[in-house]
């Protein structure tokens, strides 16, 4: 018998590393809207790369994700993946911490991706942090700058 394998422009991977945080485990995921065709659990279910699953969000404009955590969590490491196929915009998202059950927030970095498709449609992020006792990590997701209206989307999001 053949063996074979068909080949995909677009591979994706789940490539979970050994020292992320189980979010499902960890934390309560608090989303403003979601797309019910691409609901946030595919930000983090460990699928990455272009054509992998994602989060939309419902409705444009701006979008907060909060992962609200059962007890308090040392964040090494945040790894982001976010694609954009079909529209060339500008997101911008600004990452926060808060250390005292989410009532104030530290933000801790805020970044652009410009999309271009088809040339650039996937941005892969990893920042190295030192944050002890978080109770809530939030991200606020601005979908393009220059005001049109647009989805906020998030391909992964994880934390070691």
């Amino acid at each position: 018998m053949l063996r074979k394998k068909i080949l995909t422009t677009h591979q994706t991977t789940s490539s979970r590393g050994a020292a992320e945080k189980d979010i499902a485990a960890v934390a309560t995921v608090l989303v403003s809207s979601e797309d019910p065709r691409h609901p946030i659990d595919y930000a983090f279910d460990g699928q990455r790369g272009p054509g992998a699953s994602r989060w939309i969000a419902a409705q444009s404009g701006e979008q907060a994700l909060i992962l609200a955590f059962d007890t308090p969590q040392t964040i090494r490491k945040i790894l982001v993946e976010v694609e954009e196929p079909e529209i060339s915009r500008t997101q911008e998202m600004a990452v926060s911490i808060s250390q005292d059950g989410g009532q104030t927030y530290r933000e801790l970095m805020r970044q652009e991706y410009n999309f271009s498709p088809p040339g650039t449609t996937l941005e892969h992020e990893e920042w190295s942090i030192k944050a002890d006792a978080v109770s809530h990590l939030q991200l606020r997701i601005k979908p393009d700058k220059g005001g049109k209206a647009g989805r906020a989307t998030l391909t992964t999001v994880a934390l070691e």
